[in-house]
Protein backbone atom coordinates (compact mmCIF):
# COMPACT_ATOMS: atom_id res chain seq x y z
CA UNK A 1 0.00 0.00 0.00
CA UNK A 2 1.27 3.41 -0.86
CA UNK A 3 1.78 6.13 1.79
CA UNK A 4 1.35 9.43 1.20
CA UNK A 5 4.86 10.50 0.13
CA UNK A 6 4.76 8.05 -2.34
CA UNK A 7 1.51 8.71 -3.35
CA UNK A 8 2.58 12.60 -3.99
CA UNK A 9 5.79 11.80 -5.67
CA UNK A 10 4.10 9.18 -8.26
CA UNK A 11 0.85 11.73 -8.63
CA UNK A 12 2.21 15.49 -9.18
CA UNK A 13 -0.65 16.77 -10.10
CA UNK A 14 -2.35 15.13 -6.99
CA UNK A 15 0.53 16.61 -4.68
CA UNK A 16 0.01 20.03 -5.82
CA UNK A 17 -3.86 20.37 -5.80
CA UNK A 18 -3.55 19.10 -2.05
CA UNK A 19 -0.86 21.65 -1.07
CA UNK A 20 -3.27 24.29 -3.08
CA UNK A 21 -6.12 23.08 -1.14
CA UNK A 22 -4.02 23.08 2.13
CA UNK A 23 -2.37 26.82 1.18
CA UNK A 24 -6.39 28.21 0.76
CA UNK A 25 -7.34 26.32 4.49
CA UNK A 26 -4.45 27.81 6.37
CA UNK A 27 -4.63 31.19 4.24
CA UNK A 28 -8.21 31.46 6.31
CA UNK A 29 -6.17 30.67 9.86
CA UNK A 30 -3.98 33.51 8.40
CA UNK A 31 -6.75 36.11 8.11
CA UNK A 32 -6.91 35.39 11.97
CA UNK A 33 -4.03 35.63 13.15
CA UNK A 34 -3.53 38.78 11.27
CA UNK A 35 -6.17 40.42 12.72
CA UNK A 36 -5.96 39.07 16.04
CA UNK A 37 -2.43 38.69 16.99
CA UNK A 38 -1.88 42.58 16.84
CA UNK A 39 -4.88 42.97 19.34
CA UNK A 40 -3.51 40.24 21.83
CA UNK A 41 0.02 42.26 22.09
CA UNK A 42 -1.73 45.39 22.77
CA UNK A 43 -3.57 43.24 25.49
CA UNK A 44 -0.64 42.10 26.90
CA UNK A 45 1.28 45.52 26.88
CA UNK A 46 -1.51 47.20 28.73
CA UNK A 47 -1.47 44.51 30.94
CA UNK A 48 2.25 44.79 31.53
CA UNK A 49 1.90 48.92 31.95
CA UNK A 50 -0.74 47.94 34.43
CA UNK A 51 1.18 45.21 36.67
CA UNK A 52 4.18 48.11 36.20
CA UNK A 53 2.38 51.04 38.00
CA UNK A 54 0.58 48.42 40.21
CA UNK A 55 -2.48 48.81 38.77
CA UNK A 56 -4.90 46.32 40.32
CA UNK A 57 -7.66 45.03 37.28
CA UNK A 58 -9.79 42.28 37.79
CA UNK A 59 -9.29 40.14 34.55
CA UNK A 60 -10.90 36.95 35.90
CA UNK A 61 -14.18 37.90 34.06
CA UNK A 62 -12.48 39.21 31.37
CA UNK A 63 -13.73 37.14 27.54
CA UNK A 64 -10.88 35.04 26.20
CA UNK A 65 -9.66 36.58 23.36
CA UNK A 66 -6.80 34.14 21.24
CA UNK A 67 -6.46 32.75 17.85
CA UNK A 68 -9.24 30.36 18.17
CA UNK A 69 -12.21 32.39 21.05
CA UNK A 70 -13.65 34.03 20.30
CA UNK A 71 -15.92 32.71 17.05
CA UNK A 72 -15.69 35.12 14.01
CA UNK A 73 -18.28 37.62 13.48
CA UNK A 74 -19.40 40.02 11.65
CA UNK A 75 -18.21 43.07 12.76
CA UNK A 76 -21.41 44.99 12.71
CA UNK A 77 -24.31 42.67 13.44
CA UNK A 78 -22.16 40.50 15.63
CA UNK A 79 -23.43 37.50 13.56
CA UNK A 80 -21.53 34.60 14.48
CA UNK A 81 -19.86 33.05 11.15
CA UNK A 82 -20.65 29.39 10.39
CA UNK A 83 -18.55 26.72 8.62
CA UNK A 84 -20.30 27.08 5.48
CA UNK A 85 -20.07 30.68 5.79
CA UNK A 86 -16.30 30.46 6.11
CA UNK A 87 -15.12 27.99 3.54
CA UNK A 88 -12.10 30.06 1.67
CA UNK A 89 -12.85 32.04 -1.29
CA UNK A 90 -15.81 29.69 -2.28
CA UNK A 91 -18.14 31.49 0.80
CA UNK A 92 -16.85 35.02 -0.43
CA UNK A 93 -18.07 34.27 -3.85
CA UNK A 94 -21.56 32.61 -2.35
CA UNK A 95 -22.01 35.52 -0.40
CA UNK A 96 -21.32 38.11 -3.05
CA UNK A 97 -19.04 39.74 -0.67
CA UNK A 98 -21.66 40.35 1.73
CA UNK A 99 -22.81 39.28 5.54
CA UNK A 100 -25.39 36.07 5.54
CA UNK A 101 -27.62 37.92 8.29
CA UNK A 102 -26.96 41.91 7.37
CA UNK A 103 -25.39 42.55 3.95
CA UNK A 104 -22.25 44.34 5.24
CA UNK A 105 -20.05 44.47 2.56
CA UNK A 106 -17.11 41.91 3.88
CA UNK A 107 -13.30 43.03 2.73
CA UNK A 108 -11.91 41.52 -0.68
CA UNK A 109 -8.34 41.02 1.45
CA UNK A 110 -9.75 37.73 3.37
CA UNK A 111 -10.11 35.67 0.01
CA UNK A 112 -7.13 37.63 -1.81
CA UNK A 113 -5.05 36.28 1.49
CA UNK A 114 -6.34 33.02 1.00
CA UNK A 115 -5.67 32.65 -2.36
CA UNK A 116 -1.78 34.34 -2.12
CA UNK A 117 -1.03 31.98 0.36
CA UNK A 118 -2.67 28.59 -2.07
CA UNK A 119 -0.80 30.17 -4.79
CA UNK A 120 2.36 30.79 -2.92
CA UNK A 121 2.61 27.44 -1.38
CA UNK A 122 2.12 25.61 -4.61
CA UNK A 123 5.10 27.86 -6.47
CA UNK A 124 6.76 26.60 -3.36
CA UNK A 125 5.36 22.72 -3.48
CA UNK A 126 6.24 22.57 -7.62
CA UNK A 127 9.78 24.43 -6.61
CA UNK A 128 11.34 22.20 -4.42
CA UNK A 129 9.14 19.05 -5.20
CA UNK A 130 8.29 16.06 -2.10
CA UNK A 131 10.88 17.42 0.31
CA UNK A 132 11.35 18.54 3.39
CA UNK A 133 12.91 21.43 1.92
CA UNK A 134 9.04 22.06 0.72
CA UNK A 135 7.56 21.63 4.21
CA UNK A 136 9.89 24.05 6.10
CA UNK A 137 9.54 26.44 3.50
CA UNK A 138 5.33 26.34 2.87
CA UNK A 139 6.02 27.12 6.78
CA UNK A 140 7.86 29.75 5.90
CA UNK A 141 5.73 31.37 3.54
CA UNK A 142 3.07 31.17 5.82
CA UNK A 143 4.81 33.35 8.21
CA UNK A 144 6.05 35.83 5.67
CA UNK A 145 2.01 36.47 4.76
CA UNK A 146 1.52 37.09 8.14
CA UNK A 147 3.94 39.35 8.66
CA UNK A 148 3.47 40.78 5.75
CA UNK A 149 0.06 41.69 6.36
CA UNK A 150 0.73 43.11 10.37
CA UNK A 151 3.78 45.10 9.49
CA UNK A 152 1.48 46.83 6.53
CA UNK A 153 -1.76 47.55 8.64
CA UNK A 154 -0.22 48.37 12.52
CA UNK A 155 3.77 48.49 11.32
CA UNK A 156 4.45 45.93 13.58
CA UNK A 157 6.67 42.70 12.87
CA UNK A 158 6.02 40.05 16.43
CA UNK A 159 8.49 38.96 17.93
CA UNK A 160 5.31 35.72 18.44
CA UNK A 161 6.72 34.97 14.26
CA UNK A 162 10.20 36.29 13.57
CA UNK A 163 12.15 34.88 17.00
CA UNK A 164 10.85 31.56 16.84
CA UNK A 165 11.45 31.42 13.01
CA UNK A 166 14.85 32.59 13.30
CA UNK A 167 15.44 29.70 15.31
CA UNK A 168 13.70 27.01 13.38
CA UNK A 169 16.35 28.86 10.73
CA UNK A 170 19.58 27.81 12.37
CA UNK A 171 18.11 24.84 13.91
CA UNK A 172 17.59 23.61 9.88
CA UNK A 173 21.25 25.06 9.23
CA UNK A 174 22.54 21.77 11.51
CA UNK A 175 21.36 19.84 8.89
CA UNK A 176 22.12 21.47 6.22
CA UNK A 177 18.09 22.10 4.63
CA UNK A 178 19.08 25.34 3.39
CA UNK A 179 22.63 26.24 4.27
CA UNK A 180 25.12 25.22 6.63
CA UNK A 181 25.35 26.15 10.42
CA UNK A 182 28.11 28.67 10.33
CA UNK A 183 27.04 30.75 7.40
CA UNK A 184 23.33 30.70 9.18
CA UNK A 185 24.54 32.30 12.38
CA UNK A 186 26.54 34.78 10.39
CA UNK A 187 23.84 35.36 8.92
CA UNK A 188 21.97 35.87 11.55
CA UNK A 189 24.11 38.42 13.13
CA UNK A 190 24.97 40.47 9.93
CA UNK A 191 21.38 40.25 8.89
CA UNK A 192 20.19 41.99 12.69
CA UNK A 193 23.86 44.61 12.40
CA UNK A 194 23.76 45.04 8.73
CA UNK A 195 19.73 47.14 9.29
CA UNK A 196 20.83 48.06 12.66
CA UNK A 197 23.69 50.13 11.68
CA UNK A 198 21.70 51.62 9.25
CA UNK A 199 19.01 53.20 11.45
CA UNK A 200 21.77 54.27 14.01
CA UNK A 201 23.50 55.83 10.97
CA UNK A 202 19.90 57.45 10.03
CA UNK A 203 19.00 58.57 13.13
CA UNK A 204 22.53 60.53 14.07
CA UNK A 205 22.12 62.20 10.67
CA UNK A 206 18.02 62.99 10.85
CA UNK A 207 17.15 62.96 14.27
CA UNK A 208 13.96 59.99 12.81
CA UNK A 209 13.66 56.52 13.32
CA UNK A 210 13.96 55.04 9.94
CA UNK A 211 12.74 51.73 10.61
CA UNK A 212 11.67 49.61 13.15
CA UNK A 213 13.44 47.04 15.25
CA UNK A 214 11.61 44.21 13.61
CA UNK A 215 13.00 44.96 10.43
CA UNK A 216 16.47 43.97 11.40
CA UNK A 217 14.92 40.82 12.98
CA UNK A 218 13.67 39.76 9.70
CA UNK A 219 16.51 40.14 7.95
CA UNK A 220 18.69 38.27 10.65
CA UNK A 221 16.12 35.58 10.17
CA UNK A 222 16.68 35.75 6.62
CA UNK A 223 20.19 35.32 7.37
CA UNK A 224 19.81 31.97 9.97
CA UNK A 225 17.63 30.32 7.08
CA UNK A 226 19.87 31.05 3.75
CA UNK A 227 23.14 32.10 4.96
CA UNK A 228 25.29 35.35 5.36
CA UNK A 229 25.49 35.33 1.36
CA UNK A 230 22.02 35.97 0.80
CA UNK A 231 21.90 39.28 2.55
CA UNK A 232 23.60 41.47 -0.06
CA UNK A 233 20.99 40.38 -2.77
CA UNK A 234 18.20 40.45 -0.18
CA UNK A 235 18.38 44.33 0.83
CA UNK A 236 18.62 45.06 -2.79
CA UNK A 237 15.80 43.36 -3.98
CA UNK A 238 13.75 44.55 -0.85
CA UNK A 239 15.06 48.67 -1.68
CA UNK A 240 14.03 47.81 -5.40
CA UNK A 241 10.57 46.60 -4.52
CA UNK A 242 9.80 49.42 -1.74
CA UNK A 243 11.24 52.30 -4.04
CA UNK A 244 8.58 51.30 -7.00
CA UNK A 245 5.57 50.52 -4.72
CA UNK A 246 6.56 53.61 -2.64
CA UNK A 247 7.12 55.43 -5.64
CA UNK A 248 3.46 54.37 -7.36
CA UNK A 249 1.50 55.25 -3.71
CA UNK A 250 2.78 58.68 -3.95
CA UNK A 251 2.84 59.47 -7.66
CA UNK A 252 -1.27 58.25 -7.83
CA UNK A 253 -1.65 59.95 -4.93
CA UNK A 254 -2.85 57.13 -2.66
CA UNK A 255 -0.30 57.85 0.04
CA UNK A 256 1.22 60.55 1.70
CA UNK A 257 5.10 61.22 1.27
CA UNK A 258 5.94 62.13 4.67
CA UNK A 259 3.85 59.25 6.33
CA UNK A 260 5.86 56.09 6.99
CA UNK A 261 5.81 53.03 4.60
CA UNK A 262 6.38 50.07 6.62
CA UNK A 263 9.88 48.13 5.44
CA UNK A 264 8.75 44.60 6.19
CA UNK A 265 6.86 43.43 3.58
CA UNK A 266 9.13 44.49 1.06
CA UNK A 267 11.64 42.28 3.04
CA UNK A 268 9.07 39.61 3.51
CA UNK A 269 8.50 39.80 -0.69
CA UNK A 270 12.69 39.66 -1.50
CA UNK A 271 13.40 36.87 0.66
CA UNK A 272 10.32 34.68 -0.81
CA UNK A 273 12.00 35.55 -3.67
CA UNK A 274 15.18 34.63 -2.70
CA UNK A 275 14.08 31.00 -1.33
CA UNK A 276 12.91 30.23 -4.83
CA UNK A 277 15.15 31.61 -7.44
CA UNK A 278 18.12 32.91 -5.03
CA UNK A 279 21.04 30.49 -6.57
CA UNK A 280 19.74 31.15 -10.00
CA UNK A 281 19.48 35.71 -8.94
CA UNK A 282 23.05 35.29 -7.29
CA UNK A 283 24.62 34.13 -10.43
CA UNK A 284 23.08 37.03 -12.47
CA UNK A 285 24.18 39.29 -9.65
CA UNK A 286 27.33 38.39 -9.27
CA UNK A 287 28.07 37.67 -13.53
CA UNK A 288 26.51 41.77 -13.09
CA UNK A 289 29.29 43.50 -10.40
CA UNK A 290 32.06 40.60 -11.55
Amino acid sequence: MLNIIELFQLYPVFYLATIFTLGLLVGSFLNVVILRLPIMMKGEWWDSCRELLEIDIDTSKRDPFNLITPRSRCPKCQHKITALENIPVISYLFLKGKCNNCDNNISIRYPLVELTSAIAVTLVAYYFGVSTQAVFAIFLTWALIALSMIDFDHQLLPDDITLPFLWIGITLSFFNIFTDIESSVLGAIFGYGILWLVYISFKIITGKEGMGHGDFKLLAMFGAWFGWQSLPLIIILSSVVGAVIGLSLIVFKSHDRNTAIPFGPYLAIAGWVYLLWGPYLMSVYLNAVI
